[in-house]
C-alpha cells in the first residue's frame, strides 16, 4: 500500500543520539582517540581558569569543535555553529545533546588568546600522537622537513610603505585611480536631504602597480604586519605570506611536529632545526632528517651533524654541502623516496583544511591555527592506519 506524503511533528524522540551514528563511521575511531588525549591535558585545562564564578564552556568541547570544523572544510566559526544546530553529527562529536542550545560564534573569538594558543595546539597535537593506538605507528629514528606558503588574509592593496619610508607612493586604495581628480569642495545634495554628502566612491577599485617597486624593507601591509611579501618559485609573483613546516616522521607519514613563521629565505632551515629539537631534546641516538635541496646549505648540514642528525638532503647540482659518505647508504634513497610524503600532508591542509589562504591575520592566531590543522591531518589518517 502507497504510503501518505504528510508531515507530522514529534514532540519527543525516542533514539538516542549514539545510536543514530553508525557503528562503523569514521568519526567513532577519530573521537575515541580525541577524548583520551584530551583526558590527559586535563591538568592543563585547569590551569586555564580559575576556581570560581560562572562555568565556562568546556574546553574539551571548543578543541573537538574547531578540529571537526578543520576535519569537515567549514568555512567559518559561525558557519560551524549554523550547522551545529542541526547536524546531529556534528552535535555527537562535540558533546552537544538533541536539545542543548548551541554557542554564538564569538566564543571562538574570546577564547582564542586563553585556549586556542600555539602552546594549547602543540600539547593536543602530542597528547594524540602519544595515544597508546598511535604511537606504535611512528618512527623514533627517521624523518622528513619540508615547509610551504600560507597566503595572508590581505590585499596587495593593503601594502603601503613604512613609517620610515622617504618617498610615500599613491594611496594604493584610492578608488578614484590616477586619472580621476575629486574636488573636496563640491557635494552631492538633493532637495531632499539638505546634509551634504561626500561624493561616492566605488568599493574596491582597480590599481595598477606596474613600475612600482615594493621590497619588505620598504613597504608592509597595514591589514597583517606579520605578513610578508616572498614568492618560492622562480618567475612568479610574490604574494603576502606565512611559511608553515611540518616534520614527518618517515614510517606512517604522520606530522610529529608543525611550525609557521614570517617568510624569508632561512625560515625553513632555521624552523626545521627547532623542530627536530623539540621533539627529541638532547637525543643521542642518530636520527635521519629527509629533505629537499633548498636545505642543502653548508651552515645547515653543520648543525644537523652536531645534533647528531643525519642529513639525507636532495643534492644541488653544484656546491652541494652532501657528500658521499652520505649518499653511498641504501639509507640516503629511502629517505629520499619517503619525503616527499610530506606534500600530501600540506595538500590535505590546503584543500581539506582551509590552509591555502588562512583567515586569520598575526603570526600567532595563524600559527596556532597551522599546527591544530596538522593535528587534524593525523587524524583524519588514523582510522585507516589503525584499522591495518
Amino acid at each position: 500500500m502507497r504510503g501518505t506524503d504528510e508531515a507530522s511533528g514529534s514532540l519527543f524522540s525516542y533514539v538516542d543520539l549514539e545510536a543514530r551514528i553508525p557503528a562503523g563511521h569514521p568519526l567513532r575511531k577519530i573521537r575515541r582517540v580525541v577524548n583520551e588525549a584530551l583526558a590527559s591535558l586535563d591538568a592543563a585545562f585547569d590551569a586555564l581558569y580559575i576556581g570560581f564564578g560562572r562555568p565556562s564552556i568546556p574546553p574539551e568541547r571548543l578543541i573537538r569543535a574547531s578540529l571537526l570544523q578543520i576535519l569537515y572544510s567549514v568555512r567559518s566559526e559561525r558557519q560551524l555553529m549554523e550547522q551545529m544546530n542541526y547536524n546531529l553529527l556534528f552535535r555527537w562529536f562535540v558533546g552537544l545533546g538533541v536539545d542543548d542550545p548551541v554557542w554564538v560564534p564569538t566564543v571562538f573569538t574570546k577564547n582564542r588568546d586563553r585556549l586556542l594558543t600555539t602552546e594549547m595546539s602543540r600539547a593536543v597535537m602530542a597528547a594524540i600522537l602519544a595515544h597508546r593506538d598511535v604511537a606504535p605507528l611512528l618512527s623514533d629514528d627517521h624523518f622528513s622537513v619540508d615547509g610551504t606558503l600560507v597566503k595572508a588574509w590581505a590585499s596587495m592593496k593593503s601594502v603601503q610603505p613604512r613609517a620610515d619610508g622617504t618617498s610615500p607612493d599613491d594611496d594604493p586604495g584610492d578608488p578614484s585611480g590616477p586619472d580621476v581628480a575629486i574636488d573636496p569642495t563640491v557635494s552631492t545634495t538633493t532637495e531632499t536631504d539638505p546634509m551634504p554628502r561626500p561624493a561616492r566612491h566605488s568599493r574596491n577599485a582597480e590599481v595598477d602597480f606596474r613600475g612600482q617597486r615594493r621590497t619588505n624593507a620598504t613597504h608592509c601591509s597595514v591589514t597583517d604586519p606579520d605578513a610578508r611579501l616572498y614568492k618560492k618559485s622562480p618567475g612568479t609573483g610574490a604574494m603576502l605570506c606565512f611559511i608553515g613546516h611540518a616534520l614527518m616522521e618517515n614510517r606512517s607519514g604522520l606530522i610529529v611536529q608543525g611550525d609557521l613563521t614570517r617568510a624569508d629565505g632561512r625560515a625553513e632551515r632555521r624552523a626545521a632545526l627547532d623542530m627536530i629539537h623539540r621533539h627529541s631534546p638532547g637525543s643521542t641516538r642518530r636520527l635521519t632528517l629527509g629533505a629537499d635541496r633548498g636545505f642543502d646549505a653548508a651552515g645547515f648540514v653543520t648543525d644537523l651533524r652536531a645534533a647528531c642528525v643525519t642529513p639525507h638532503i636532495a643534492q644541488r647540482s653544484r656546491h652541494s654541502a652532501i657528500d658521499g659518505r652520505t649518499t653511498r647508504h641504501d639509507g640516503y634513497a629511502k629517505s629520499q623516496r619517503h619525503r616527499k610524503r610530506i606534500e600530501e600532508a600540506f595538500g590535505w591542509a590546503k584543500t581539506i583544511g582551509g590552509m591555502a589562504q588562512t583567515v586569520y591575520r598575526g603570526l600567532e592566531k595563524v600559527r596556532s591555527r597551522f599546527i591544530l590543522t596538522m593535528a587534524a591531518n593525523n587524524l583524519a589518517r588514523l582510522p585507516r592506519l589503525i584499522a591495518a
